[in-house]
């Protein structure tokens, strides 16, 4: 027996354009609401990487500020530096580079210091003058005098105590002439010599006494051959 449908094909093809509208609105809700979910999530972050970079800007101002006060005490020590430098230069008239460079490249070969002191002492000119002398040696003296009244530092005198080891004593010997023949040290003594042996090496420990000269002056070409004495010894 036949089936008869009495709906009609208008009416079915309607309905299940209504369905498929439906369906659709639904999918199209879940699109949006994933895409506003999104957008949440991606200005949430926004905001985070905002903060982070006015944090990041934050702490490059303060490095910034510090590495201005940093450049600026490095300046300020650099200036500080050159004028200790500058008042040692005229409070020494020998600067000390300039003496240790000539204990050091004075030495013999094997020659070596252990210890180096310099002890500088004002020493007391007397200015009483004897009764005796002319009116005219009073007169130069008091022009002399004058004329050195610029320079009002007290007078001293540097003695220096060295210690050092040597193979022999010919090398302290040596040691000994050397210095006493340079432009800077006088009085150079020899004030202990002892042998000791370290695993069947002997060696003399000696110590010097020395005094610097008073009232030198050194050139720029007299502190260069200083420094290169030992480079023409050798």
């Amino acid at each position: 027996m036949a089936k008869i449908d009495f709906v009609p094909n208008d009416y079915i093809q309607q309905k299940e354009c209504g369905r498929a509208n439906f369906l659709y609105l639904i999918l199209f809700g879940i699109l949006m609401g994933a895409i506003g979910v999104t957008f949440s999530i991606i200005k949430m972050r926004q905001k985070a990487v905002e903060s982070d970079l006015a944090s990041l800007e934050q702490r490059m101002t303060a490095a910034s500020i510090q590495i201005a006060q940093l450049d600026e005490l490095k300046k300020k020590t650099s200036t500080m530096m050159q004028t200790m430098v500058t008042t040692a230069e005229l409070l020494e008239p020998i600067p000390r580079s300039v003496i240790l460079a000539c204990l050091t490249n004075n030495l013999p070969g094997g020659v070596s210091l252990l210890e180096l002191k310099m002890e500088e002492k004002e020493v007391k000119t007397s200015s009483s003058r004897s009764s005796s002398q002319s009116q005219y040696q009073k007169t130069r003296v008091q022009k002399e005098q004058t004329a050195q009244s610029v320079d009002t530092r007290p007078a001293t005198e540097m003695t220096i105590e060295i210690k050092g080891i040597a193979p022999s004593d010919i090398e302290v010997a040596s040691y000994i002439a050397r210095l006493s023949t340079s432009i800077l040290m006088q009085n150079v003594a020899l004030v202990e010599s002892k042998e000791h042996t370290v695993e069947d090496a002997r060696y003399r420990e000696f110590k010097l006494k020395a005094r610097l000269k008073q009232n030198i002056s050194l050139s720029k070409e007299d502190i260069e051959k200083i420094r290169r004495s030992r480079e023409i010894d050798t």
